[in-house]
């Protein structure tokens, strides 16, 4: 398959070649977990984060909740996006305004890179969950602006370009708990201030036909812009007689209207397998939040939370993963 796939050439990218005898389309990781849960002195866990390509290393934006469990945001730089350093301090966020600024929890969040900035989007707290907005340039000063939706809403996902002269972003509107429901919209923005033009893309899929995502679904990492569509990573939910199951599968979304979905895979790629995805403070979970990928190469490499304790990463090759994607189509 002649695909083409944008974005920077990145060789110093995490990568493992795939495993001899492995047909699947992603493989995990041989020393996951690559981040364990303590390797902050105050860090109880360390999942559902976020990784860029800075400078000639990597530099994240880390869900570490601490002993008190409180969820906090901590940054990070690596050279090799294996072996990460993550400041003990919490980030603090600069804001001119004092109501929008308190601070009240974060987690789960993803940064993006537009033109010269680095965005990050994580879920906010502000009289409920809600998707909260800041930039840098250079992972020291983050300069926060208003939040993106009323509560309640989860996984705010950024494209990396405009689409139709305007800023892109994936969302699932929820509510004050563990959402026993959820679908992705996309809304536009002409300044990062002001979200409108939502349009629905994804509901949960049929139990009989794919029954992982059955329950709710939400956006992962920033989506891939390739020439058969932009690749998004997603998770899904079902609900098992042992409680909620989190996986994560792939779809194809269209360049220029990307509410508008193409292909979506009927499998999962990742899901609970190893004991430290079905084994922590929250069993059977793997969340994606990240992925860097080589566009000379098609590698990829997703970064995802496991068990709500420790963070992962997998590997594949993007033609792949579009052919399985296609191949396995739930979309009539």
């Amino acid at each position: 398959m002649n695909i083409t796939i944008q974005g920077q050439p990145l060789p110093n990218m995490p990568w493992e070649e795939r495993p001899t005898g492995c047909q699947a389309p992603m493989w995990r990781y041989s020393k996951n977990p690559v981040i364990r849960r303590d390797l902050l002195s105050t860090s109880n866990s360390i999942f559902n984060s976020a990784v860029v390509p800075f400078g000639d290393g990597f530099a994240g934006v880390f869900r570490c909740d601490d002993t008190n469990r409180r969820m906090t945001l901590h940054v990070g730089f690596s050279n090799d996006g294996l072996n990460w350093n993550i400041n003990e301090d919490t980030l603090k966020f600069e804001c001119d305004d004092k109501e929008i600024g308190e601070w009240v929890y974060g987690y789960d969040p993803r940064v993006c890179r537009i033109d010269d900035r680095w965005w990050v989007t994580w879920c906010n707290g502000y009289h409920g969950p809600t998707i909260g907005m800041a930039w840098t340039k250079d992972f020291k000063t983050f300069h926060q602006v208003e939040n993106a939706f009323l509560p309640y809403n989860r996984n705010g996902v950024l494209f990396p370009r405009k689409i139709n002269g305007r800023y892109a972003m994936l969302s699932r509107p929820s509510d004050t708990g563990h959402t026993a429901f959820g679908d992705i919209f996309y809304s536009e923005s002409p300044d990062m201030e002001f979200w409108g033009h939502h349009r629905h893309v994804m509901s949960p899929a049929a139990f009989e036909e794919s029954a992982w995502q059955c329950m709710k679904v939400g956006a992962g990492p920033t989506p891939i812009e390739t020439s058969e569509g932009w690749l998004t990573f997603h998770h899904g939910v079902l609900r098992s007689c042992n409680g909620y199951v989190y996986a994560f599968g792939s779809a194809l979304l269209d360049l220029d209207e990307p509410w508008r979905l193409i292909a979506r895979s009927g499998p999962y790629l990742i899901s609970p397998r190893e004991l430290y995805e079905c084994t922590g403070d929250v069993p059977n979970v793997c969340f994606p939040c990240a992925a860097l990928h080589d566009a000379a190469t098609g590698r990829v490499a997703v970064y995802y939370g496991c068990a709500d304790t420790v963070t992962g990463l997998a590997f594949g090759y993007i033609p792949e993963i579009i052919d399985f994607t296609k191949r396995t189509n739930i979309v009539k």
